[in-house]
């Protein structure tokens, strides 16, 4: 679990964090000289050499995997988000949701469920999907066993109401530029950008190089696929790891 990721994204540095209760992370916030204008939160990052891209709208957003919870030990530090943790609030942390985001939780061997907000980055283990705080994970009943099985549906950014009505919810306003595509790596050598990238054509319905500078050296990065929404890019980014392509990520064309 990250703390105060925000602070990271403005800074740009690499620090060491403590997790829940696991060893140190090892933290860099990518540069991102081709979608200039993100916000802090919405850019790139490694953890440990694992890339992270958070998605810039949670629109049809539904995933599932498995839940932990993280409690008392970081109740009063900060979160991704600026806020400071309250372990006793319907929060939860999530790799690359948009921050602020309510999802619907719901436990898949019980039928419990619960609405939460996003405001943290992580878990950070393999095939854990969402940490939620400990009111949440009390109220779905994962405190005991510490993990569950979970289904989680974005909700949208909540609406202010008055009195006892009933929660309203509207969908992200999407700042998608277009179509989504699968990055699958980023090379200086050319030659090797267009050989990959000619390979996986024909698999993945078209392949494109786009060229970028990073601390003035030049990248050639190789994507592949044109998908209209998040949901078939994420679904082509699950078969692209699955054929030894484990650094990809999603990226709006």
């Amino acid at each position: 679990m990250i703390r105060s990721l925000r602070n990271i994204c403005l800074s740009l540095v690499v620090l060491l964090l403590a997790a829940c209760g696991a060893p140190s992370y090892k933290v860099r916030v990518l540069d991102t000289p081709t979608q200039p204008g993100l916000k802090p939160t919405q850019r790139p990052y490694e953890v440990n050499g694992t890339r992270y891209q958070p998605i810039p709208s949670a629109e049809g957003f539904v995933e599932q995997g498995v839940a932990s919870w993280y409690g008392k030990d970081f109740h009063g530090r900060k979160t991704s988000n600026g806020e400071v943790y309250d372990m006793h609030a319907m929060t939860a942390a999530h790799k690359t949701l948009p921050m602020n985001v309510y999802l619907k939780v719901t436990h898949l061997d019980s039928g419990r469920s619960a609405v939460v907000r996003i405001n943290d980055r992580g878990p950070f283990v393999k095939s854990r999907i969402i940490d939620l705080s400990y009111a949440a994970a009390n109220e779905l009943g994962v405190v005991g066993p510490g993990t569950a099985p979970v289904r989680i549906e974005a909700l949208g950014y909540r609406e202010d109401q008055r009195g006892d009505a009933e929660p309203h919810y509207r969908q992200p306003v999407s700042y998608d530029t277009g179509a989504f595509m699968v990055q699958v790596g980023a090379f200086t050598v050319r030659e090797n950008a267009y050989r990959l990238a000619e390979k996986l054509k024909g698999q993945f319905g078209g392949s494109a190089v786009a060229e970028g500078w990073v601390d003035g050296q030049k990248f050639y990065r190789v994507r592949v696929g044109v998908y209209p929404s998040m949901a078939l890019a994420a679904d082509a980014l699950q078969q692209i790891e699955g054929i030894g392509y484990s650094s990809s990520f999603i990226v709006a064309q």
